[in-house]
């Protein structure tokens, strides 16, 4: 039971890195503070819903259409913060807002009510030993690790993620050899909900939606997001596999009522021991 409950944590876990990746690109790298990134991925689940149970579409062929789409609301999105100059702060206050119409919008559309998707893929599972993995959960962690690490080598080997880099750590030197700060940021900003289109998909494959549940993942995803570090590609991952881990078991230990304490409780151990870590 043991193993079986720190498994689930790992799928969980990946989840929350999938989704923290995107947000804290945007966080380290643009200085924005985006909420609007949790509405971005329901959204990318209501639409991987809507595909699976009304259209009758394959909902792993959303990984293909979503992301496009969302990469041109995303650079749009961008191109209208951009022109007002926004602080971090006021970045968190215009997001939220972004986001509450992004809840009503949802719950106009689909209702309040719980939505399930239902595919082929729900009663897909193997074993190993005595261990059951689902096919969707396997799915998600496969893809939260092929698009962490190919972000990380993107940032890292390539002339755009360098250019990247050196427009977040000093925009004006970076200007001065001739990277161009507005394009760089269009394209961070599309990717991102890009990501976001992804981590949806992944939602609606594994949860059951509710435009309220929206905000139930900040916490989650923020304390995956600041223990990975800012503008980190893996740093998410491997926070949100640690929280995923650690509430699973905690769930299995104790109680379940216990279980959204770990991640803040991780946070704060980490601000206490490294408080540079947080800047």
């Amino acid at each position: 039971m043991l193993l079986q409950s720190i498994l689930s944590g790992v799928f969980i876990g990946a989840l929350y890195g999938l989704i923290g990746l995107g947000l804290g690109l945007t966080w380290g790298l643009l200085r924005q503070i985006n909420l609007a990134h949790f509405g971005l991925v329901f959204v990318g689940a209501y639409l991987t819903y809507q595909m699976g149970e009304a259209w009758k579409i394959d909902p792993l062929f959303a990984l293909l259409v979503l992301p496009p789409l969302f990469f041109v609301v995303g650079a749009g999105m961008q191109w209208v913060l951009s022109r007002f100059r926004i602080s971090p702060f006021n970045s968190l206050l215009v997001t939220f807002g972004l986001t509450v119409m992004i809840e009503s919008a949802v719950q106009g559309i689909w209702t309040a009510d719980y939505r399930r998707l239902e595919s082929h893929y729900n009663a897909l599972k193997f074993t190993i030993g005595k261990l059951y993995v689902p096919v969707p959960e396997l799915l998600t962690l496969v893809l939260a690790l092929a698009v962490a690490f190919g972000v990380w080598a993107a940032m890292r080997y390539t002339d755009l993620g360098k250019a990247m880099r050196a427009m977040a750590e000093d925009g004006p030197i970076a200007a001065a050899y001739g990277v161009n700060a507005r394009w760089l940021a269009l394209l961070l900003a599309g990717g991102c909900a890009a990501l976001a289109a992804l981590a949806g998909v992944c939602l609606a494959l594994t949860f059951t939606l509710a435009p309220s549940q929206i905000f139930a993942w900040v916490g989650v995803v923020f304390a995956a997001v600041m223990l990975g570090g800012l503008g980190s590609a893996l740093g998410p991952l491997v926070a949100g596999v640690i929280i995923g881990v650690s509430e699973a078991v905690t769930m299995a230990v104790a109680s379940p009522s216990w279980a959204p304490i770990v991640s803040f409780s991780l946070l704060i151990g980490m601000l206490l021991l490294r408080p540079g870590k947080a800047a």
